[in-house]
């Protein structure tokens, strides 16, 4: 991916890494489009960067996939990346008397269905462009999942998956299908207290340690991965999935 003078959307990108991406990749000279929930955000982006453009769109509603198509043949018919990064994280006590599967629906519905929609979206543009690319943000936890949030650690494993066939598939095309794999960051994704966590990455710095990849073209299996969470990545293989798995969910 080269990292200027492209048209560039990134969805879910009011906050956390959407935003950072966004705001990092418009610094750079590129032109960017974004969306996310929050009209208000969205509009303080655009006021900070004159140029951005945002769409208030929920990625939830099954109509979001035609509204953002024609969004962008309006907008952007000449994008060429896309970082398809909404997603929600709730933690999920399926051993309480009182569990149910609402927190999981919605966690399917953002950050799977999201991502599809996204994708439904976008595809044709970029197919027709030509030079392209497709991220989207997965997680190092689809690789080693962290107990206490099932469905999230499940929905970014499902991304690893899909983004695996939809790479094979689009390999007629010049279009590289990339997946952001961050480690624990330092936004608000579980809530305020994950801002500040010191056991945290920088999320300034995780965004540099990104783009710096994504130039050097250090994208080995089409996977944006720091060299701190390769030892998770390739834990199976290695035989150290169990002391992992248990350091990450002591009993």
């Amino acid at each position: 991916m080269k990292p200027t003078l492209n048209t560039i959307l990134v969805t879910g990108a009011t906050s956390g890494i959407g935003r950072a991406f966004a705001e990092a990749l418009y610094d750079r000279g590129n032109r960017v489009l974004v969306t996310g929930r929050r009209q208000a955000l969205l509009d303080r982006m655009s006021t900070l960067r004159p140029g951005l453009l945002g769409l208030a769109l929920d990625l939830d509603d099954p109509a979001a996939a035609s509204h953002l198509s024609v969004w962008l043949h309006d907008c952007a018919p000449n994008l060429n990346v896309v970082l398809a990064n909404a997603g929600v994280s709730r933690p999920e006590d399926m051993a309480s008397p009182g569990w149910n599967a609402d927190d999981a629906n919605a966690i399917v519905r953002t950050n799977i269905l999201g991502v599809l929609r996204t994708a439904e979206s976008v595809l044709p543009l970029l197919k027709r462009n030509g030079s392209a690319s497709f991220l989207a943000t997965s997680s190092a936890l689809a690789f080693v999942p962290h107990a206490d949030f099932p469905a999230y650690c499940a929905s970014k494993a499902f991304l690893h998956a899909w983004l695996q066939s939809l790479r094979h598939q689009l390999r007629v095309f010049p279009i590289e299908v990339l997946e952001l794999c961050p480690p624990f960051v330092q936004t608000e994704l579980t809530g305020a207290a994950q801002a500040s966590d010191p056991r945290a990455l920088p999320l300034a710095e995780y965004i540099a340690q990104v783009l710096q990849q994504l130039e050097a073209g250090d994208t080995p299996g089409g996977e944006v991965l720091l060299a701190r969470d390769r030892a998770r990545r390739w834990a199976e293989r290695d035989g150290t999935y169990d002391a992992i798995y248990s350091a990450m969910n002591p009993a």
